[in-house]
């Protein structure tokens, strides 16, 4: 039996789907469905039960939990948008911490979500290395909650305990429920098939034309890949990167968009918000040697052919 908390997320309910590919559906879901349409993301797919996450907790705190054979714990908000840092403190680190804990108690596999957002403004580069992770400063709070378990992992000689994962710019069917942390491509493909132009941010860094500022996309039917390969082999332990390797442009995402409808591309340019200008991203992309180290030397998809396979889902509001 598996433990896999954010089943009903996005990247949980997409890992859901591999499992299910795999014939495996002894699973126990945990998350915490409101009023989203986050439960659309369980449809269809298989499992033993699922729980509410204050429940899971309880059970936990009082050990009336069964133990299963592997705790995948996807469960957090995700949100760079949210700041109450006690939220985020609670619900991210804390909660993230007893449960490794009760992990490491009875011996299970712990595989965790970390975040490329630890990288902060990418100033020590995206190296996934022990000694990196050390000197990492996000730039908004949900980063840091994130920072904070990857800190406690290391610092406590736990690495050798955890699978932790920093999961790049992820995106993919199974997204639907997220709103405004929903990928560029959920957000805008609506607007194109109405014949709208995408809008895209205007550089403000001399090294970098507009559309031209880079980041590290990943299809979510790699990035399950890639967790089922440290599901089933879980002596290997350690944080690492979960990104594509390969930064692409804001104007290769947009082209690849209108291409997947057979459409030219119309790009515009409007200014970023004063907000965030400080404290944006011109470039990400994951170091992956690392992972390849680990023994995993899986071939991602071209960002074309992943954002092909999702127009597919996202023209029929299809779920994975």
């Amino acid at each position: 039996m598996i433990i896999l908390t954010g089943g009903a997320g996005f990247i949980g309910s997409c890992f859901l789907w591999k499992l299910n590919k795999e014939g495996i559906s002894d699973v126990i879901i945990v998350d915490d469905i409101n009023d989203s349409a986050k439960w659309k993301n369980l449809s269809g797919k298989h499992y033993l039960d699922y729980i509410q996450k204050d429940e899971f907790l309880r059970l936990l705190e009082n050990n009336d939990l069964p133990v299963p054979l592997h705790i995948i714990h996807m469960g957090a908000c995700s949100s760079t948008l949210v700041t109450d840092s006690a939220y985020l403190l609670s619900n991210n680190y804390e909660y993230t911490k007893k449960l490794a804990q009760w992990a490491f108690k009875h011996e299970i596999p712990f595989l965790y979500a970390s975040s490329a957002a630890t990288y902060g403004d990418g100033r020590f580069g995206y190296d996934d290395s022990n000694e990196n992770t050390l000197r990492l400063k996000p730039l908004n709070m949900y980063g840091q909650s994130k920072q904070l378990f990857d800190l406690w992992v290391l610092n406590n000689g736990h690495e050798s305990k955890v699978t932790g994962l920093k999961f790049f710019n992820v995106f993919g069917p199974n997204e639907y429920h997220k709103g405004e942390m929903r990928s560029v491509i959920c957000k805008n493909f609506p607007e194109i098939i109405k014949g709208d132009p995408i809008r895209l941010f205007r550089s403000y860094n001399p090294d970098y034309k507009d559309g031209e500022q880079k980041r590290d996309f990943i299809y979510v039917k790699d990035a399950v890949e890639i967790m089922y390969y440290f599901f089933t082999s879980p002596d290997k332990t350690g944080i690492f990167n979960l990104g594509s390797g390969k930064a692409r442009t804001w104007n290769d995402l947009a082209r690849a968009m209108f291409s997947s409808l057979e459409k030219p591309p119309r790009i515009e340019y409007i200014d970023m918000p004063e907000a965030i200008r400080e404290k944006y991203q011109y470039f990400t992309e994951a170091k992956m040697n690392k992972l390849k180290q680990a023994g995993c030397s899986y071939s991602f998809r071209t960002l074309e052919s992943a954002i092909s396979d999702y127009a597919g889902y996202l023209k029929e509001g299809a779920y994975l």
